[in-house]
């Protein structure tokens, strides 16, 4: 009988280059499961235990650690070790009183130490949108979620104010929308891919071209020190209007 499926395994020398691990000590690492965030666009819960936050020592010992429920990310203990922890993600370890925020940094993903209110809530961009039986409005978010909208009048929707590639600050784990931001210019934002990632700052320009993909429009991003970077529209996160709804680590 034929395989069925991909394969539950994976080598240390193809996996991503920012995860912390050593590539020629041992053959084999952790596979990330199947999830909301991709394998080249995550890391999987027993890494970032064991080898960025320093508390097992050991994928066993780290292991043992989720399956306990003691560890929580977006307000929901997970206990598989390979669940797979992506951009914006927020994990919160209540027995040692931390929590953490998951940024991108130039050599990849970073966990970014936030306090306790920080921790009740996330940004999510909505990458997609759908109409939905009865009217009702379906946001399709970055990180695999999605929320529904409802609609008073599905012929004239009055809560059809989102637009793809805009940012919504959802309470977590209720996952109510408690602030919407759009995409914009004056915005502040994060770069997530491409030579520039982790670079942050306000959105100065925006050059839209007609016929072209609104994902591939070239934005310009003032970091307040002199320094602009461009890049596509599709690399780009809103992360606050006047000012970030989140903190920043101070060197990515």
């Amino acid at each position: 009988m034929g395989k069925k499926g991909g394969s539950t395994s994976l080598k240390r020398k193809p996996a991503p280059k920012f995860w912390p691990i050593h590539r020629k000590e041992q053959v084999w690492v952790v596979k990330p499961s199947p999830g909301p965030h991709s394998l080249e666009n995550c890391l999987p819960l027993a890494i970032v235990l064991r080898d960025i936050l320093g508390f097992a020592e050991t994928r066993k010992e780290a292991k043992t650690i989720v399956s306990q429920g003691k560890i929580l990310v977006d307000g929901k203990a997970r206990r598989e070790d390979d669940f797979p922890i992506g951009l914006m993600d927020v994990i919160s370890i209540p027995e040692m009183d931390k929590s953490f925020r998951v940024f991108p940094s130039k050599k990849g993903l970073i966990l970014h130490q936030i306090d306790k209110d920080e921790a009740k809530f996330k940004l999510c961009r909505i990458e997609n949108k759908t109409t939905v039986r009865n009217g009702r409005i379906q946001l399709n978010l970055h990180d695999g979620s999605n929320i529904l909208i409802e609609v008073a009048d599905p012929k004239n929707p009055q809560e059809h104010v989102y637009r793809t590639l805009d940012t919504l600050k959802i309470s977590i784990p209720e996952r109510k929308i408690l602030e919407h931001v759009k995409m914009k210019k004056g915005d502040f934002a994060v770069i997530t891919g491409g030579k520039n990632i982790g670079r942050y700052g306000r959105i100065v320009e925006v050059e839209e071209e007609r016929g072209k993909k609104r994902r591939n429009t070239l934005v310009t991003i003032d970091d307040g020190k002199g320094n602009r970077y461009q890049t596509v529209l599709n690399f780009v996160f809103a992360i606050g209007e006047e000012q970030p709804l989140i903190s920043l680590p101070e060197a990515v």
